[in-house]
């Protein structure tokens, strides 16, 4: 089948955060094809990434045969060759990220199969899932065994015993065998981070995810020995199989987390876990609970392992993506429908 049409769209939202995400948080990607399929893809990059596909790379799309995942490689590698200029890593990747996705819908609706019976055998069955949050008590209610905070460091000497205190919550609150690990969101530094897993070591965490910048290799790498058995984990900001070889040749995270909508789609996914095979180096995408990681996840040697966000208790969400899996007593599973199985909320369009 051949592409007909692209379209990037940036979704009327009223649930994101007052920041960056107010304008910049994620698209979707329509693809329309001569048999009538269309796709739907998640991309990254906001209102600047509906400007890179709408004027450059859809245009160069239009045309192409799209039969098998050989021709959705071939497409992803000519996509970056032409955005390279303004691309390689950022909104240009995060852009063809919702493209690659878009592709890999359309070509299971045409086959009438799940994504991940395009991947590959599946190797999992429902996948363990952990929820992201402030939240504990509700996580717990809804019955995940598996739980992440975040913790800012701002400079004050309390910010340690904000970690402390949350830290034994959620151990109180998910047992003493439950998966308990901490999101910092670039917050903290070397020396925060080392006193911090003194600080925590009765708390037995799992890991600690983003303490420095990505940009910062070295000195993750240097973190590792001196905080085990707490993981350094990381890697949502990091883009393709060419910058997660620099990742792999530094040594710099125990755990990958590459974000499946960011990271250059499936394409790009499965290029990260040959690299990652290579290294050792354990592989569980950021928000793998979204279909879009969740699909990989099943269907590959990822860590058995998916991160759901679920806001707060009463908090309204917008809900742009129709029949998306919930978890279920702490699992979650993708469908077996075609492509992603999932509808866009077409009233946020």
């Amino acid at each position: 089948m051949r592409i007909t049409a692209v379209k990037a769209v940036y979704p009327k939202y009223n649930h994101v955060a007052p920041s960056w995400r107010t304008h910049f948080w994620q698209i979707v990607v329509r693809i329309e094809s001569d048999s009538g399929v269309v796709g739907y893809g998640y991309g990254g990059g906001g209102v600047a990434a509906v400007e890179v596909v709408n004027r450059h790379l859809g245009e160069l799309l239009v045309g192409k045969s799209i039969d098998d995942v050989t021709d959705i490689a071939d497409a992803w590698d000519t996509l970056y060759a032409a955005s390279t200029p303004y691309g390689r890593r950022g909104i240009g990747v995060m852009a063809l990220s919702g493209m690659d996705l878009a592709l890999w819908d359309l070509l299971g609706k045409a086959e009438g199969v799940p994504v991940h019976e395009l991947i590959g055998e599946r190797t999992k069955g429902k996948v363990a899932a952990y929820a992201t949050g402030a939240d504990s008590e509700w996580y717990a209610e809804m019955g995940f065994t598996a739980h992440k905070f975040p913790h800012r460091f701002d400079g004050d000497e309390a910010d340690y015993q904000t970690a402390v205190d949350r830290a034994s919550r959620a151990r109180v609150i998910f047992g003493p065998d439950a998966r308990i690990m901490i999101d910092t969101y670039m917050s903290w530094d070397a020396p925060v981070t080392i006193e911090m897993s003194r600080r925590l070591a009765e708390f037995n965490i799992y890991w600690f995810e983003d303490v420095l910048t990505p940009d910062e290799l070295e000195g993750q790498a240097a973190l590792r020995s001196r905080v085990n058995p707490v993981l350094i984990a990381g890697g949502e900001h990091e883009f393709t199989h060419h910058g997660f070889r620099e990742v792999a040749m530094t040594g710099a995270l125990d755990l990958w987390q590459p974000d499946i909508t960011w990271c250059g789609g499936i394409t790009a996914g499965l290029r990260i876990l040959d690299v990652a095979r290579g290294v050792g180096a354990p592989v569980a995408p950021h928000r793998g609970g979204e279909v879009w990681g969740l699909h990989l996840i099943v269907a590959s040697d990822c860590v058995d392992l998916a991160e759901v966000l679920l806001g707060s208790r009463g908090v309204p969400r917008d809900e742009l993506w129709l029949g998306e899996p919930r978890a279920e007593d702490g699992r979650i599973e993708p469908s077996d429908d075609p492509g992603f199985g999932v509808v866009v909320n077409e009233a946020m369009l």
